[in-house]
C-alpha cells in the first residue's frame, strides 16, 4: 500500500466544507428526489416493525431533548439520537438503498444525518442538500477504496463506512468559516476511531445488523458534535499508517476517494430496492419471479432448481436453510424459493416484503425446495456482475418434465434497469398517503423536484401530524 503521499482525509473534508449544491447536474438533483423519496418511503416501513421500537426504548433511555424530529411522530429529541431512531426505521428491513460496489447503505445515513442536523442547526436547503451529497460520496467512495478485502476479512460495511458520510454531511451543517475544513477532518478522524461492522450475522444470525447502520450513523454525528466542543481526530485516519484503510481492508486504493470530487458524482450508481433483501440476491429473486409470470407456476410445480452464481457472493449469501429472518433476507436460495411462492401482483412490480420471509421460514416446502437446489459459478453471470449489480441465473425443472432458464444480468432499481420517475412516486404515495394524506404526499413530491426547498423543521412536522 503506497499510500502516504494521499491525503484522503482532507480531500473528503475539503470537498464537504466547499462543496456548492448549486453546482448540482440536473440530473444528480433528479436522483436526489428520487433517493429522497424512497427514504421516507423504507422509513415508513420500518417505523411500524418490532426492532423500532426497541430501538425507541433504547432512545428513551439515553437520548436528550433536542429539535430534531423522530420521523412519522411528534417526539423531538437532539440530532444524535434522531439519526438513530431514522436511520433504523430505514435500514433494519433490508429495504434502503445500496452501492453495490462498495457493499453497502449509504442513503439512509446521509439523508437522516443530514435532516436532524440541519433541523438542529436551521439549515438552509441548499446547504442540507450539499451536506447529503457529501455523504453519498464520503461513504460511498471509502467503501470502493477498500472493497473487496474489507469484506473477505468479514466487515459489513454499511457499519464502518456509514460513520465517515455522517461525520461528513454533520460537519458541513455545524461548521463554518476558514476553519471548516479542518474540523470536518476532525470529525472525520473521531468517527473512524470507531468503526465497526463485524460480520458474523451472516453465519450465526442475530438481529444486531438491523442497527449497523444506526449505530454508525449517529457515532458520525457524534463525532462531528464532539469536534464542534474541541475534541480533535487524525486528520490522516483513513490514508494513514495506523488507520482505517491498513487496519481494516488488504488492499486500498485512494484515487478512488480523491479523483472527481465535485465532478463524478457515486450516488448515481446506487441501487433503489424492489425487495427486502440483500442487494446481491435481488436479480435472482426477479428471475424467479419473471420465470412464474412467463410459464404459470409456482413454488409447489418446482422438482428442482439450480443458480448460478458470481464468485463475489460465495458463502455468505448462499448458504441454504437461515437461522432467522436476518439471515433469510440475506439468503439466495431461500429467497428464490420464497419468490416462488408469493402471489404475483397483477399488473404491477411484484416484491419480497418482511411479512412474506416470516411466513416463509415457517414453510417446509421452501426448506424442501432449498434441498433440490444446486448451486454453481457460472462465468456468464460473472461476466454480467459488476460494481453496479450483481447478476444470477436460475434454472428450474418441473414435475411436468418443463425446464426454464433465465439469467438477470441486473435486478429491477439498479442503476441500469432502474424506476421511472413516475414508479418512484407512485412508490412512495402508495406508502405515506395513509399516514399524511394525498395534499403531504403532493407536496413531499414537489419538494422532491426542487430539493432547494427542502425544509427539515417543516418535514418533520408534516410528517408527524402538526401541520
Amino acid at each position: 500500500m503506497a499510500i502516504a503521499q494521499h491525503q484522503s482525509t482532507r480531500a473528503l473534508a475539503s470537498f464537504a466544507a466547499g462543496f456548492d449544491a448549486r453546482t448540482l447536474p440536473d440530473e444528480v438533483r433528479r436522483k436526489l428526489g428520487w433517493l429522497f423519496l424512497d427514504h421516507l418511503r423504507v422509513c415508513s416501513i420500518g417505523a411500524r416493525l418490532p426492532w423500532s421500537d426497541w430501538s425507541r426504548r433504547y432512545v428513551g433511555l439515553v437520548g436528550r431533548a433536542g429539535n430534531s424530529h423522530v420521523l412519522f411522530e411528534a417526539e423531538t429529541v437532539n440530532p444524535q439520537h434522531a439519526t438513530f431512531l431514522n436511520v433504523t426505521f430505514g435500514s433494519s428491513f433490508d429495504g434502503d438503498d445500496t452501492h453495490v460496489g462498495a457493499m453497502l447503505h449509504p442513503g439512509v445515513a446521509a439523508w437522516s444525518a443530514a435532516l436532524a442536523v440541519g433541523e438542529h442547526t436551521g439549515a438552509s436547503g441548499p446547504d442540507v442538500l450539499a451536506a447529503v451529497v457529501a455523504a453519498y460520496e464520503t461513504i460511498i467512495r471509502i467503501g470502493l477504496s477498500v472493497q473487496p478485502g474489507h469484506f473477505k476479512r468479514g466487515f459489513q460495511s454499511t457499519g464502518t463506512c456509514d460513520g465517515f458520510g455522517t461525520a461528513a454531511a454533520s460537519g458541513r451543517l455545524l461548521f463554518r468559516g476558514k476553519d471548516a475544513a479542518q474540523k470536518i477532518a476532525d470529525a472525520l478522524g473521531i468517527a473512524g476511531g470507531h468503526a465497526g461492522g463485524l460480520a458474523q450475522f451472516y453465519y450465526s444470525g442475530g438481529s444486531a445488523k438491523r442497527i449497523h447502520a444506526a449505530h454508525a450513523a449517529e457515532g458520525g454525528v457524534a463525532a462531528a458534535l464532539l469536534a464542534e466542543q474541541g475534541y480533535s481526530g487524525p486528520n490522516d485516519i483513513i490514508e494513514g499508517q495506523g488507520g482505517f484503510a491498513r487496519a481494516y481492508a488488504d488492499g486500498f486504493n485512494p484515487a478512488v476517494i480523491e479523483e472527481g470530487l465535485g465532478q463524478r458524482f457515486h450516488l448515481m450508481d446506487v441501487l433503489v430496492k424492489s425487495h427486502a433483501a440483500a442487494a446481491r440476491v435481488a436479480a435472482g429473486i426477479d428471475a424467479m419471479l419473471v420465470l412464474r409470470e412467463q410459464h404459470g407456476f409456482g413454488s409447489n410445480d418446482i422438482a428442482s432448481m439450480a443458480l448460478g452464481i458470481p464468485k463475489i457472493i460465495q458463502g455468505r449469501l448462499t448458504n441454504p436453510h437461515p437461522v432467522d429472518l436476518q439471515a433469510a433476507q440475506m439468503c439466495l436460495p431461500f429467497s428464490v424459493a420464497l419468490a416462488a411462492k408469493v402471489p404475483l401482483a397483477p399488473g404491477g412490480i411484484t416484491t419480497l416484503g418482511i411479512p412474506d420471509y416470516k411466513a416463509g421460514l415457517k414453510d417446509k416446502r421452501l426448506h424442501d425446495i432449498e434441498e433440490r437446489t444446486t448451486i454453481a459459478l457460472d462465468d456468464e453471470v460473472e461476466a454480467a456482475s459488476n460494481e453496479l449489480s450483481t447478476a444470477a441465473r436460475v434454472s428450474v425443472v418441473l414435475r411436468d418434465g418443463r425446464k426454464f432458464s433465465m439469467l438477470v444480468p441486473a435486478p429491477k432499481g439498479s442503476p441500469s434497469q432502474p424506476f421511472t420517475a413516475a414508479e418512484h412516486e407512485a412508490r412512495f404515495i402508495q406508502e405515506l398517503a395513509p399516514r399524511g394524506g394525498d395534499k403531504t404526499c403532493g407536496e413531499i413530491v414537489a419538494m422532491s423536484r426542487d430539493l432547494d426547498r427542502l425544509d427539515p423543521r417543516w418535514l418533520g412536522q408534516v410528517l408527524s401530524g402538526k401541520r
